[in-house]
């Protein structure tokens, strides 16, 4: 599918794309160059909502399924240019690998959707039945799954190709991920009379003693239910000479299947319960974490911060459609899970549309310094999704 021309227009546009820095909320210079590439790569056309989110489409002849790959076009931030041995924002190439910020994560990806979907219109002269959608999502970075929600709303589609890496393997599911907010109100005091107040920091101590003690829930595919404090604040700070009257702490929950919003509080909140019930000076209240975030375009996005799991079976309909498009691309992938989390949340979580993962390159390559792609794992993830697409698109 790649001949020597092809290949060369796929590393111009991910070297391109990674030129453009896109930390969430300032996506807007690569979103403008992914609409002179959707325009060069003969696309039907493209739109940007209002988070600033852009979709570029192609339709084939006969109406039918509706495709969309997905890719975020955000990148955390390079706070250490230093330490890099390529400019993060250069794209070179150096011994095989395209290096930049967003490389692996996930220009090259986007990269390789944007040519698999041209060059599949291009060689079946658009002679198939349905519609493919290459999405650029902004904000995924900090709010996963939040932005996608505009993006499935728009264009409700069938089934939906999850970009982020996956080392050429097929990704069937993967845990959410929910961060709750616990808070602690005491009565300050000062410190040199501190049995006047009640201190804050210490009720939270109790609070977290006990729910480290809670068991996690446990999947047979998807692992442990994992629940990790990861922040704790007091209140006033600095606290010179008061007893800090306020506490929040802010727990990592990793969610399996199934889970709901209501499910996952529900143990805490009885703990809490009965702690307060024992302790009349405890005063806690327990919620989820919400955030209300810039975009580039002047809108905002917000939510709370609770990403459903999601897992297929390898017998699901397009499980068995990918893998077979795979297959014939000469890749033969491994049939895994997700360790992290992506906008797959939304789609397969949330929304319920089929939903697989599938990109080139390593996960544990993301973030960090010296990030890159191998040409040769974006080679092979761009035939992959061809693949995909005659799978799927198959007279």
């Amino acid at each position: 599918m790649l001949a020597i021309e092809r290949e060369k227009q796929l590393t111009e546009l991910c070297q391109s794309l990674i030129q453009q820095p896109s930390i969430s909320g300032k996506e807007m210079k690569v979103i403008e160059m992914m609409k002179l590439w959707f325009e060069k790569l003969e696309f039907d056309g493209y739109t940007v909502d209002k988070y600033g989110n852009i979709i570029g489409y192609i339709k084939g002849n006969k109406p039918g399924k509706k495709i969309l790959f997905d890719g975020h076009v955000d990148t955390v931030p390079v706070p250490n240019a230093e330490k890099w041995t390529q400019d993060p924002f250069k794209g070179d190439i150096v011994d095989g690998k395209i290096y930049g910020r967003g490389a692996s994560d996930m220009k090259g990806q986007l990269s390789a959707m944007m040519i698999a979907a041209s060059y599949f219109a291009k060689d079946t002269n658009r002679n198939f039945e349905g519609e493919i959608y290459v999405a650029g999502v902004v904000h995924e970075e900090i709010f996963e799954g939040v932005a996608a929600r505009a993006i499935s709303d728009a264009v409700k589609p069938d089934y939906v190709v999850i970009g982020e890496s996956s080392e050429l393997n097929l990704k069937i599911g993967q845990r959410g991920r929910a961060e709750i907010i616990i808070e602690v109100f005491g009565k300050p005091a000062h410190s040199a009379n501190p049995d006047k107040g009640i201190n804050s920091v210490y009720k939270m101590a109790k609070v977290i003693n006990e729910i480290q003690a809670l068991k996690s829930p446990e999947h047979e595919v998807l692992g442990k239910g994992i629940l990790v404090l990861t922040d704790i604040k007091s209140s006033p700070y600095p606290g010179a000479s008061v007893v800090p009257e306020y506490c929040k702490a802010t727990f990592d929950r990793r969610l399996l299947v199934g889970e709901t919003k209501k499910s996952v509080l529900e143990p805490i909140e009885i703990l809490i319960k009965e702690m307060m019930s024992e302790d009349p000076e405890l005063n806690a209240q327990i919620s989820y974490a919400k955030a209300t975030e810039d975009c580039y375009t002047g809108s905002k996005i917000q939510g709370e911060r609770f990403f459903p799991g999601w897992l297929y079976s390898e017998e699901d309909e397009f499980v068995k459609i990918a893998y077979k498009g795979l297959a014939e691309a000469g890749i033969q992938p491994q049939i895994t899970q997700y360790s992290f989390c992506t906008n797959g949340s939304h789609y397969a979580g949330e929304a319920q549309i089929p939903t697989i993962g599938f990109g080139p390159s390593k996960e544990n390559i993301a973030h960090t310094i010296d990030e890159h792609i191998e040409i040769n794992q974006l080679v092979k993830g761009t035939e992959g999704y061809y693949g995909i697409l005659k799978s799927l698109y198959r007279k």
